[in-house]
């Protein structure tokens, strides 16, 4: 099994096989609680408009997402897990597009097999890699709007190579480190965007036991399904 690292947008045009798209801070940790809370359907999106659309054409959709971090306008939510954790989706579709995560699912046009990766289902994701018997397995790290590297999805890259592999890794000193580095937004108190609890719900590692994967649907869509 080959498991290669890759970064951003060029990295999500360049996975082959497995895919695992990663984005810690905070798309796909989102997703994780979207899908607990019970949502029926989970709809990744590349563009502002094309959530709007969807939106008009199937009345009570809920939007989700950002740019820059903050919430698009006329949207539901924004892209905060501590916004949905305790909110009940049950029975609803929901259409999320954000900077970094949901263009990394758009990009991945070579994948064989895509799932979302975050370290609240981390542990879930090297299991299922490793049962999985792929050749090719591409764990693409999304970063800052595509563009630019962060520590947090790095980090979340590693370890889950390093459990698939059966190796040794220092995963609490790598969060420690996201606090002062990519994470640090979290804690400045004049940037109410990104609140404190955004930071550590998104670093609770292994949370979740299930992995989510990204299937083209018979609309042409990419949905986001829970599977076990």
């Amino acid at each position: 099994m080959n498991v290669q690292i890759l970064e951003l947008i060029d990295g999500a045009k360049a996975a082959k096989g497995l895919t695992v798209i990663i984005d810690v801070f905070r798309a796909m940790t989102v997703e994780a609680y979207v899908i607990q809370n019970g949502a029926a359907d989970l709809i990744p999106i590349g563009s502002i408009d094309e959530a709007y659309a969807y939106r008009d054409a199937h009345p009570g959709t809920i939007l989700m997402g950002e740019r820059g971090g903050a919430k698009c306008p006329g949207f539901d939510f924004g892209n905060s897990p501590s916004q949905v954790k305790d909110f009940d989706f049950t029975g609803k579709t929901v259409v999320h597009t954000t900077s970094a995560g949901t263009q990394g699912v758009a990009n991945a046009k070579n994948a064989t097999q895509m799932l979302t990766g975050s370290l609240v289902n981390a542990r879930a994701i090297a299991e299922y890699i490793k049962a999985s018997g792929a050749e090719d397995v591409s764990l693409v790290c999304m970063g800052l709007a595509g563009v630019e590297p962060t520590r947090e999805d790095t980090l979340c890259a590693e370890y889950i190579k390093a459990l698939v592999e059966g190796t040794t890794f220092d995963l609490a000193s790598g969060i420690e480190e996201c606090k002062h580095t990519s994470g640090a937004k979290f804690f400045d108190p004049n940037n109410p965007i990104f609140p404190e609890e955004d930071f550590w719900l998104s670093v609770e590692a292994d949370k979740f036991d299930f992995v989510l994967h990204v299937e083209q649907g018979a609309d042409g869509l990419m949905h986001t399904i829970r599977k076990v």
